[in-house]
C-alpha cells in the first residue's frame, strides 16, 4: 500500500509538474556542444553526474536489497525517467542505503549536489506514527578507486540530513497537485580523483527523482586586454588569484590579474595590458592602425591621424614618415608635424656707427613650421672697387655672438674704416642640419665711411659760431644728414649737445661768451653713421668778432654767410621760443635739425626711450596727441563684434591708410553718454600703448578722437587671450612651443622694464596670441581689468589687486616694481605649462595670501620640465631683490630653446601640497588618497571600475578618467598630478 503511493507520486510527475521542473537545465541556460558545461551570464557550471540524462539503468548499489528500488516512469513526452524510491514505513529500525557509481571530480576541489525528490506526509498514513520518518541522510566517500563494491557505513562522511519543504498526501495525488523538493549541498576541499555519494533512508516514504552533481568555474574572458582562462573555483570560500596573459599585439603595462570567486564570477581586475605601438584598443582587442594613422607610445589611447606633412602607407604604423623636404628633429615628439628649414630672413636694416654696425632684420616669412629659429652671421670683406671677397677673419667681434643668435639683432665691432663688407644673415631651425638643400640667407652690404672734417669755422659773435664742412670723399652712399657734437672743454663727461642738419654748414648759437668749446662732425648716409672727424677747438670771446681759421676757404665762407643770414635769424628766434625741457633740446628753427642734450656722461641713443605717464600732463589730451596717431574714421571698416569691455564694444575690422596695404585691426569704441573722465581714462591706455614699439607688445595703430564714437585701433590678434587659447588647445603643443611663447612674453616685459614701466597686472588673460603663436603683452588699464573680474581681486584701501598673480610685498605694502612683475611672470609660466589652469585652484584669496606667507608655492604642473619649475620658484622668491631680472629670464629661456634636451627631465614633486592641510600623513588606500586630495565624490567611480589599490591607478590618463565618469578638466588634472606623486613616492602620497 505504501509503495503504491510513491509510485503514483512519481508516475504522475510528468503530467503534474511543469516542463521546467523535469529538465536537467533551466530554460535560461545555454548548453555547450559537449552537453556538459552550462553558462549563465558570467559564470559556468560543469556537470559530473545527472541521473535524468541516463538512457538506461543507473546501476547504483542498494543494500539491503529490499530497500531502495530503481523504477522507470514516463514524463509527458513519453521519455523514461530513472528514479529510486523506498517506502518501508511499516517496519521499525530501517537502515536502507543507496550508493551512486564512482564520480570523477574533474579537478574541482568543491562540488555541488542538487537532489530533487518527493516525500509522503506521515500524518496522512494511519498506524505509522512510531515508524514513519520525513527525513533522510546524504553522505560521500572520497576514493581513487572507481570499482569499489563495498564501503563500510562508518567510512562515509555525512553531508547533511535532508528534509522536505513540502510533502504529499493521498488527496494531493488524487488532485494531481504534486511538487518536487529541490535541495543543494556542497562538498569542499576534495583532493582524491573521485568520490561516491550515498543516501540513507531511516523509515521515510521517499522517491529520488533527480540527482545532479556539478562544480562551478569562472569562464574564459578578456579584461583590460588580458586573457583569463577557464578557472575552477576554490575549495572553500577563498578567492582564486588568476594571472592574465596579454592578447595578440599587446604588451604588459602592469601585471594583469583577477580573482575567481566561489560562485564562478570574476572579481577585482588589477593591472592591464596595452596595445603595442601601431595598434589601438577596440572591443578588448588590439586592432592595427589603418594607413594614414599611427600610434607611437604605449600611453597613447588611440591611433591618431598622421601629423601635417607626414604619412603612413601600411597598417600598424608606430610613426609617420615625413614628406619629401620635411623633417623631424631627434628631440621632436613623434606626434609633432614634420617641418622644414626656414626661408631667408627679411627686411635687413644696418646702422653704421664709426667702426661698428648694428644689423636688425625681420624673422623669416616662412619659419618652416617651427619656433626654434636661430641665426648665423657670415662675414666677407670685399675690395673697394672690385667684386672679389675673402673671409673677414677673427679680428671682428659680434655681440652677443656670431652663431646661434636667437634675436634678430647683432652688434658687430672692430671693423676697418672705409671698407666694403658683405654680411650673410642665415636663418636656421631644428631641422636645418637634416636638409641637403641650399642655405637660406640674405646679404647686407655696408661700407664704413671716412670722417667729416670741418673746413671753416667762424666766430660770428660772442655766443654763436658758424661751421662749414665737407662730406666723405669716397662714399658711395648719399649723405642723409650731418651730426655735430660739441661740449665745453673739460666738461665732456657732464654735458653733450648734438645738432643735426642736411646742409654742409651750421650756425651754433646759445654759447657762453669767453668759453672754449670742442666740435666734431660725422655724416649719416643711407648705409648708417660714419665716424666722427677730429676735434676742433674754438673759444668764444667777450665781444663780437670774426675769426677765420682757414683763409683759403674765404670763397666758401662768403657763399655760406650769404646763404645763411636769413636762416640764422630764423634759428635764433626759434631757439628762444622753444626753450629747454628735461635735458632735451629740439631745434625747431629748422625741421631738418634736431638738438639733443646728453647729461651726466650718459649718451642717449636715438630710439631709446623712457616711459612718460600720461598723468604728468596738465592736459591729458596732449598726451594722446603726442603718443597716438589720429586716424580718419573713413579709413576703418568694422566687420563684427568680438567682445565687450567696460567702456564699450570691441570689434574686429580692417584699416586702410593711404599708400599702405589693408590690415586687420581690433577696434575698441567708447559707448555713448560717456563722461569726460571716462573719455580720459579710455584714451589713457592709448597714451600708454603709443609709447611702446616692440614685437611682443600689442601695437597701437592709432585713435579716432575727432568724431564719435571715440575709438582705439590696435593690431588684431587672431587667437585671442592666452588663457582661453591654451584651454581650447589643451596638451596640443610641444614643450619647445610653450617655452617659445614664454620667451616672447619675457622679451616684451624686458622692454617694458627697460622703459621703467611697471605693468601690475601681468596674467595669461592679458596676453594676446596671433596666428603665428606670437604672444604680446596687452591691457595697460589695471583698474578696468580688475573691475571686470572681481573674483580675481582683493580690495585694500589703496585699490584692487589681482591676488593670485601679485607679489606679497605688493599685496601688503602696494610696492609695485619690475620685481613684482617678475613674480606675476612666474604665475604666467605656471598658467602656460598647465594649459590655463586657475592658479591655486579653488582656494579663496585669503587662503592664498596665508599660504604664500607661510612659504607655500605652486607645485609643478603635469609634464613640467624641472628647469621651468625652478625658474618659477626663482620668480617667487620672497625677497624681491633675489628674483631674476627679465633680461636674465630671456637669456635662460634662450638657452633652453637652444638645448631642448635640458627640458627632458620632468619635475617630480615630492608631494602634492594642500596648504589647507597642516599635518603630514601617508595614505595607503584609494579611499584615504581621495580624502587627502578632496575628491571623495569619486570613490564609487573608482570602486565600480575595479581600482582598489593605489598601485592600480598608476596608468590613469585623461581618457581613462573620462571612461569612469570623471569629466571635469580641473578634477582630471588634480587627480593626475597626484598620481604622478604616487609614482614618485612608491604608491604613497605625502600630504
Amino acid at each position: 500500500m505504501s509503495f503504491l503511493w510513491i509510485y503514483l507520486a512519481v508516475a504522475t510527475l510528468g503530467s503534474v509538474l511543469p516542463t521546467w521542473a523535469l529538465r536537467t537545465y533551466p530554460s535560461n541556460e545555454v548548453m555547450k556542444s559537449d552537453a556538459r558545461q552550462t553558462c549563465v551570464q558570467t559564470s559556468c557550471s560543469v556537470t559530473l553526474l545527472d541521473s535524468m540524462s541516463a538512457l538506461g539503468d543507473l546501476g547504483w548499489v542498494a543494500y539491503p536489497a529490499e530497500g531502495w528500488e530503481e523504477i522507470s516512469v514516463m514524463d509527458e513526452r513519453n521519455t523514461p525517467m530513472r528514479t529510486y524510491q523506498v517506502c518501508n514505513i511499516m517496519e521499525t529500525s530501517q537502515n536502507n542505503w543507496l550508493r551512486t557509481s564512482w564520480i570523477p571530480r574533474g579537478g574541482a576541489q568543491r562540488v555541488y549536489i542538487e537532489i530533487k525528490f518527493t516525500l509522503r506526509d506521515c500524518n496522512s498514513l494511519p498506524g505509522v506514527q512510531g515508524t514513519c520518518k520525513e527525513t533522510f541522510n546524504m553522505y560521500y566517500y572520497e576514493s581513487n578507486n572507481s570499482n569499489l563494491w563495498f564501503i563500510k557505513e562508518n567510512q562515509y562522511i555525512k553531508i547533511d540530513t535532508i528534509a522536505a519543504d513540502e510533502s504529499f498526501t493521498q488527496v494531493d495525488v488524487g488532485d494531481r497537485v504534486l511538487k518536487l523538493n529541490t535541495e543543494v549541498r556542497d562538498i569542499s576541499n576534495l583532493y582524491k580523483k573521485g568520490f561516491y555519494l550515498a543516501f540513507q533512508d531511516v523509515g521515510a516514504c521517499i522517491a529520488l527523482v533527480s540527482v545532479r552533481v556539478f562544480y562551478k568555474k569562472c569562464p574564459m574572458t578578456v579584461r583590460n586586454l588580458a586573457l583569463f582562462l577557464d578557472t575552477v573555483t576554490g575549495g572553500d570560500s577563498a578567492l582564486v588569484e588568476v594571472k592574465g596573459s596579454c592578447v595578440n599585439n599587446s604588451v604588459e603595462f602592469d601585471a594583469p590579474k583577477m580573482y575567481c570567486s566561489a560562485d564562478g564570477g570574476w572579481l577585482v581586475p588589477i593591472g592591464r595590458c596595452v596595445c603595442k605601438p601601431g595598434y589601438e584598443e577596440k572591443r578588448e582587442a588590439c586592432q592595427p592602425c589603418r594607413p594614414g594613422f599611427y600610434r607611437a607610445l604605449l600611453t597613447d589611447t588611440y591611433c591618431t591621424k598622421c601629423p601635417p606633412h607626414s604619412f603612413s602607407l601600411e597598417d600598424s604604423s608606430a610613426e609617420c614618415t615625413c614628406e619629401k623636404g620635411f623633417y623631424r628633429a631627434e628631440s621632436d615628439l613623434r606626434s609633432t608635424a614634420c617641418t622644414k628649414p626656414p626661408s631667408a630672413p627679411d627686411n635687413p636694416i644696418s646702422t653704421v656707427n664709426e667702426t661698428s654696425v648694428i644689423m636688425e632684420w625681420s624673422p623669416p616669412e616662412d619659419t618652416g613650421g617651427r619656433f626654434d629659429i636661430t641665426y648665423n652671421i657670415h662675414c666677407r670683406r670685399c675690395q673697394v672697387e672690385g667684386h672679389k671677397c675673402s673671409p673677414c677673419g677673427s679680428g671682428i667681434h659680434y655681440i652677443p655672438r656670431q652663431f646661434g643668435l636667437v634675436h634678430s639683432r647683432v652688434l658687430i665691432t672692430d671693423l676697418l674704416p672705409y671698407t666694403n663688407y658683405t654680411f650673410d644673415i642665415e636663418a636656421l631651425n631644428g631641422v636645418s642640419e637634416l636638409s641637403s638643400g641650399p642655405k637660406q640667407f640674405i646679404s647686407v652690404n655696408i661700407t664704413t665711411s671716412q670722417a667729416v672734417n670741418v673746413i671753416l669755422k667762424e666766430r660770428k659773435s660772442k655766443d654763436s659760431v658758424t661751421l662749414a664742412f665737407q662730406g666723405p670723399e669716397k662714399s658711395n652712399d648719399a649723405v642723409v644728414e650731418y651730426e655735430v657734437i660739441y661740449y665745453e672743454k673739460n666738461q665732456k663727461d657732464q654735458n653733450y649737445t648734438v645738432l643735426k642738419t642736411r646742409s654742409t654748414f651750421m650756425t651754433v648759437d646759445g654759447l657762453k661768451p669767453g668759453t672754449i668749446y670742442i666740435f666734431r662732425v660725422r655724416a649719416h648716409t643711407v648705409g648708417g653713421h660714419g665716424i666722427y672727424g677730429g676735434e676742433i677747438e674754438l673759444e668764444t670771446s667777450t665781444e663780437d668778432m670774426i675769426a677765420i681759421a682757414d683763409p683759403n676757404q674765404i670763397t666758401i665762407l662768403a657763399i655760406s654767410i650769404a646763404g645763411g643770414i636769413i636762416l640764422l635769424i630764423f634759428l635764433v628766434t626759434c631757439f628762444f621760443v622753444s626753450g629747454r625741457h628735461c635735458g632735451y633740446i629740439k631745434a625747431k628753427q629748422d625741421p631738418d635739425e634736431e638738438k639733443m642734450q646728453f647729461q651726466h656722461g650718459r649718451v642717449k641713443l636715438p630710439g631709446s626711450r623712457t616711459y612718460i605717464h600720461p598723468h604728468t600732463y596738465e592736459d591729458p589730451n596732449q598726451a594722446v596727441r603726442d603718443f597716438a596717431k589720429e586716424i580718419d574714421a573713413s579709413s576703418i571698416r568694422i566687420e563684427r563684434v568680438i567682445g565687450a569691455g567696460e567702456f564699450g564694444e570691441v570689434c574686429s575690422g580692417r584699416l586702410k591708410l593711404p599708400s599702405k596695404r589693408e590690415i586687420y585691426v581690433a577696434i575698441k569704441s567708447l559707448k555713448a553718454g560717456y563722461s569726460e573722465k571716462q573719455r580720459r581714462d579710455f584714451l589713457g591706455e592709448a597714451s600708454i600703448m603709443g609709447q611702446f614699439d616692440h614685437p611682443n607688445i600689442i601695437r597701437l595703430e592709432g585713435v579716432v578722437t575727432k568724431c564719435k564714437p571715440v575709438m582705439i585701433i590696435t593690431e588684431f590678434m587672431e587667437n585671442g587671450s592666452l588663457d582661453s587659447f591654451l584651454k581650447k588647445h589643451d596638451s596640443q603643443f610641444t614643450v619647445i612651443q610653450l617655452v617659445g611663447m614664454l620667451r616672447g612674453i619675457a622679451s616684451g616685459m624686458k622692454y617694458l622694464s627697460d622703459m621703467n614701466y611697471v605693468h601690475r597686472d601681468l596674467a595669461a588673460r592679458n596676453i594676446l596670441v596671433n596666428s603665428n603663436l606670437i604672444c604680446k603683452v596687452s591691457d595697460f588699464g589695471l583698474s578696468r581689468v580688475l573691475e571686470d573680474d572681481p573674483e580675481a581681486a582683493y580690495t585694500t584701501r589703496g585699490g584692487k589687486i589681482p591676488i593670485r598673480w601679485t607679489a606679497p610685498e605688493a599685496i601688503a605694502y602696494r610696492k609695485f616694481t619690475s620685481a613684482s612683475d617678475v613674480w606675476s611672470y612666474g604665475i604666467v609660466m605656471w598658467e602656460v605649462i598647465s594649459y590655463g589652469e586657475r592658479p591655486y585652484w579653488e582656494m579663496s584669496n585669503q587662503d592664498v595670501i596665508k599660504a604664500i606667507d607661510e612659504g607655500y608655492r605652486l607645485p609643478p604642473p603635469m609634464d613640467c620640465p624641472i628647469v621651468l619649475h625652478q625658474l618659477m620658484l626663482d620668480c617667487w622668491q620672497k625677497c624681491r631683490n633675489d628674483r631674476p631680472k627679465f633680461g636674465q629670464i630671456v637669456n635662460i629661456l634662450d638657452k633652453l630653446i637652444r638645448t631642448p634636451s635640458s627640458l627632458n627631465q620632468l619635475a617630480n614633486s615630492s608631494s602634492w601640497q594642500d596648504p589647507s592641510v597642516q599635518d603630514s600623513f601617508t595614505v595607503t588606500t584609494i579611499v584615504e588618497w581621495l580624502e587627502a586630495i578632496k575628491m571623495t565624490q569619486y570613490t564609487e567611480n573608482f570602486t565600480m571600475a575595479g581600482y582598489v589599490t593605489l598601485h592600480s591607478v598608476g596608468y590613469l590618463n585623461n581618457s581613462e578618467l573620462s571612461k569612469i565618469g570623471i569629466t571635469l578638466a580641473g578634477h582630471q588634472k588634480k587627480i593626475l598630478t597626484s598620481v604622478q606623486n604616487l609614482q614618485a613616492q612608491g604608491t604613497h602620497l605625502q600630504i
